[in-house]
Order: C-alpha cells, then sequence, then structure tokens
C-alpha cells in the first residue's frame, strides 16, 4: 500500500524567504513541490514568473509540478521544460487544441496534466483521458489561495477516477483547494492521488509537522505510481 503524493503549493510560501520555505519542502515527507503560474488573464491574479520559478528550481530537489492558470500555454511549453518542470499542468478551458498542446508537452519531454474548472464536467476529458498522466480536480475557484473547499468535488474526483478505470489510463486524480488533514482521508477514498496544500501547511506554526500529518493522514489507501 502506498500513501497519497502530498504536493505544497508555494504559492502560500514566505516569498521573502523562499529559499527556506523550498527546503522546508524538500526536508518534509511531503512528495512534490506545487507551483502556480497566472497571467491576471485567465484568473484574476498574478503569481510568479520565470525568473522565480528559476529561483525555486535551483533548491528544489524534489520534481516540480507546475499548474499552469494562464491563456494560450503553448507560447511557453519549452520555456518549462528548460527551467525543469517534471509535470505540467494546462487548464481545459484554455486550451483550443488541447490534444496537441498534451502532446507537445511530452515531445518536450514532461508529464502532461490537465486541470479543471469546479464547473467543467469531467467527462469532456474522455478522448484525452489514456494520453495525460495527471487531471486536476480545482475543488476552489482559481486564483486565489486560502479559499473554501467546494464540497461536490468528492463526485467529481470519483467520477475522475471511474474514467481513468473505465480508459485503462494510468492518470493520477490531483486536488488542490481547501485541502487539510481533516478532509485528506475522504479525498483520497474518493479516489484522489495527489494532494495539494498551501495555506494548510505555509501559515500553520509547524509546517514539517503539517506535512506529516497529511501523509499519515492518507496512508491508507492504495495509488498509482509516478
Amino acid at each position: 500500500m502506498n500513501k497519497a503524493k502530498i504536493a505544497p503549493s508555494l504559492l502560500a510560501a514566505d516569498f521573502g524567504n523562499l529559499q527556506r520555505d523550498v527546503e522546508m519542502v524538500n526536508q518534509s515527507e511531503a512528495d512534490w513541490h506545487h507551483i502556480d503560474v497566472m497571467d491576471g488573464l485567465f484568473v484574476p491574479n498574478i503569481s510568479y514568473g520565470m525568473p522565480v520559478i528559476k529561483s525555486i528550481a535551483k533548491h528544489a530537489t524534489k520534481p516540480l509540478d507546475v499548474h499552469l492558470m494562464i491563456v494560450d500555454p503553448d507560447r511557453y511549453i519549452k520555456t518549462f521544460a528548460d527551467l525543469g518542470a517534471t509535470i505540467l499542468t494546462v487548464h481545459y478551458e484554455a486550451c483550443t487544441h488541447l490534444h496537441r498542446t498534451i502532446q507537445a508537452i511530452k515531445d518536450a519531454g514532461m508529464k502532461a496534466g490537465v486541470a479543471l474548472n469546479p464547473h467543467t464536467n469531467v467527462n469532456l476529458l474522455k478522448n484525452v483521458i489514456k494520453d495525460i498522466d495527471l487531471v486536476l480536480i480545482m475543488s476552489v475557484n482559481p486564483g486565489f489561495g486560502g479559499q473554501s473547499f467546494i464540497e461536490n468535488s468528492y463526485e467529481k474526483i470519483t467520477d475522475a477516477k471511474e474514467l481513468i478505470k473505465m480508459n485503462d489510463s494510468k492518470a493520477l486524480v490531483e486536488v488542490d483547494g481547501g485541502v487539510t488533514a481533516k478532509n485528506a482521508k475522504a479525498l483520497i477514498k474518493a479516489g484522489a492521488d495527489v494532494l495539494v496544500a498551501g495555506s494548510f501547511i505555509f501559515k500553520s506554526e509547524a509546517p514539517l509537522n503539517t506535512i506529516k500529518d497529511l501523509k499519515t493522514a492518507t496512508d491508507k489507501w492504495s495509488i498509482f505510481e509516478l
């Protein structure tokens, strides 16, 4: 039995002490560094650009799980590959030619993920589910950290897992938004393989212990390996 993967979201880190927080994740039981890239157009917020991500990559010793919340993500696929992204996730809603975008991500040597906004139906991924490595379920409206979890996300996670199984896909299900130790077990039971947590980790008094608590909370469920 494998534990679920934990991916602390660096959007909630202390940017004045970013190296310290990246190294904290390195030393923790977390599995990935989750990096949210926002352009102020696709979502109503701007996060960080290439120089900051380059700095993160310089100090990170765990895979970079990059989530693009931007319009026309195809422009930057090679750039993120060069920066060292392990996984590059684009939004279904931002891609006119989704299959082509997925193939471009893979051709650049990265794992390919597709994110879905809360209102987007999982079944829209039916024709690409065998081509992707990750389905990212947004359990809050994207753009800002610290939001409350949307309760119908559990059903959506289960639907994503069923779609994966029915099509013999090896994609993981990742959940981002409002994740805490209180709902971690329920999320994994619903079918989540990767939990993204930002404020819950970085705003806690002891982030290393908080990550350990999340890891412990997800200990009972078997998942795919990436």
